[in-house]
């Protein structure tokens, strides 16, 4: 059986494959950044106190940008993707980083970072070092926005 050096060969195919390589094996960080798996608290989510959360315009502002099935739909904003079915298009790794941080995956949103208090701009005195909602209110909202699939 004769034997094939495939580096006289193949020359093409061996730096091919090394760019696969190299390829592969950035797509597993690649495609973590995009989600926050490890939730914030260890206590368990309750939907309900995220609904209240979402809808208290005081607190989180979400309907100031966002539309959704909520009461009063001519008061939402429409800066922010709709989130009727939210929970359908990202899991709660991928919502819990866009509350914690959205500027990660897009640093020129106009989302606020609900839960980050670092890398933040033009912050008042009285905010700085303080985050928006604590740990339980991004889970509680997480397990609600989950929870918005089509019916």
């Amino acid at each position: 059986m004769r034997r094939i050096d495939p580096r006289r060969t193949f020359p093409r195919r061996k730096s091919v494959l090394a760019l696969l390589l190299v390829g592969l094996a950035t797509l597993p960080a690649r495609a973590a950044t995009d989600r926050l798996d490890t939730p914030l608290t260890a206590q368990p989510a309750e939907p309900l106190a995220g609904r209240r959360v979402v809808l208290d315009r005081a607190l989180s502002a979400c309907l100031l940008c966002h539309t959704g099935p909520f009461p009063a739909p001519h008061l939402h904003g429409s800066i922010g993707p709709d989130l009727t079915d939210v929970g359908a298009r990202l899991d709660p790794g991928q919502l819990r980083l866009r509350l914690v941080s959205s500027a990660r995956l897009n640093p020129e949103t106009v989302m606020p970072s609900y839960y980050a208090t670092q890398g933040l701009n033009r912050v008042g005195n009285p905010w700085r070092e303080q985050t928006i909602l604590t740990a339980q209110q991004i889970e509680d909202v997480v397990a609600y926005l989950s929870g918005l699939r089509p019916r």
